[in-house]
């Protein structure tokens, strides 16, 4: 595993499941910071090797041969748009069957698995990182070790005491949940489809999905990115094998998703710096900083 070295004072770190992952979810905010000039590294625990091919031009015998291959190619193309590092975990796609295998991500010991994201986040010393919450976004059980190995190793860079041959300690100072999925998004595209006149793909998958209030308080920081859709839909559509180009992710015309829902949505669940909520910016209370080890987790708890 080769690591980049720092070199922005601001870092992001994206911790994501499989490569697809880092574009269908953050990915304007990634193209948002980068125009800033923050380094953005991607950590992609798997390879998607047990993945299906979504896009019906893509199917075909030689294709689902070459899947890993295929996949790591998407990816590095994914990350030429992006203008992102990106580093592989080495771990083993879990599939979504029944049952888990053992030699795959889902069925790894966490504490020990989380050593590999040690070291990430050690080389890189991100400032902030993101993940997925505790049901991984959804429940694909690669999505939810993501958040179990995520959450293991933010506390663990920071113990000098673990995992000392991955170099000197390092404390993230915020950590946040992606919450791409969520149905206000939908709810807005939906609204702004019908409102144009146009047939929308969401009415049905939204009358089936219940939402609370406290789904709803969970977002704690918009990301004011709409201007970098369309690089997200760029580095998408690099993923040739999992995105098709005519399916749901393009139907909504990306004028519309710029005026309905302008932001990608995170809620900050570990801060070590004061945090003033709602937010607009994952580096609030950081930047002009020190940048450097701080104290404990002041919020939340």
């Amino acid at each position: 595993m080769t690591m980049p070295k720092p070199t922005s004072p601001l870092r992001l770190l994206h911790v994501h499941a499989h490569p697809d992952d880092e574009s269908s979810k953050g990915a304007a905010t990634t193209a948002y910071y980068r125009n800033q000039g923050v380094a953005v590294l991607v950590a992609t625990c798997t390879g998607g090797e047990r993945g299906d091919i979504l896009n019906p031009k893509m199917v075909s015998a030689d294709n689902e041969a070459r899947l890993p291959e295929l996949r790591r190619s998407e990816m590095a193309a994914a990350a030429k748009i992006l203008d992102i590092e990106q580093v592989w975990l080495g771990f083993i796609d879990s599939g979504m069957g029944p049952e888990v295998e053992p030699d795959t991500f889902a069925a790894q010991d966490v504490d020990v698995a989380a050593g590999r994201l040690v070291k990430v986040i050690r080389d890189f010393r991100p400032q902030v990182v993101t993940t997925y919450d505790e049901n991984g976004g959804y429940p694909h059980p690669d999505h939810i070790m993501t958040h179990k190995i995520t959450m293991a190793a933010v506390e663990a860079a920071a113990d000098p005491t673990a995992w000392p041959e991955h170099g000197p300690a390092w404390k993230v100072t915020k950590l946040y949940y992606d919450i791409t999925l969520h149905r206000g998004r939908y709810a807005a595209l939906d609204r702004a489809m019908h409102e144009a006149g146009l047939e929308s793909p969401y009415t049905n998958w939204l009358a089936g999905w219940a939402e609370t209030e406290e789904d709803r308080a969970r977002i704690t920081t918009r990301i004011p990115c709409a201007a970098y859709f369309g690089v997200r839909n760029d580095a998408l559509r690099a993923h040739a094998t999992q995105i098709d180009p005519d399916g749901r992710w393009f139907a909504v015309p990306l004028e519309i998703q710029q005026a309905a829902h302008p932001s990608e949505d995170y809620q900050l669940v570990r801060s070590r710096v004061p945090a003033s909520l709602p937010e607009d910016d994952l580096f609030a209370g950081v930047r002009g900083g020190p940048g450097g080890p701080v104290g404990g987790w002041i919020f939340p708890g």
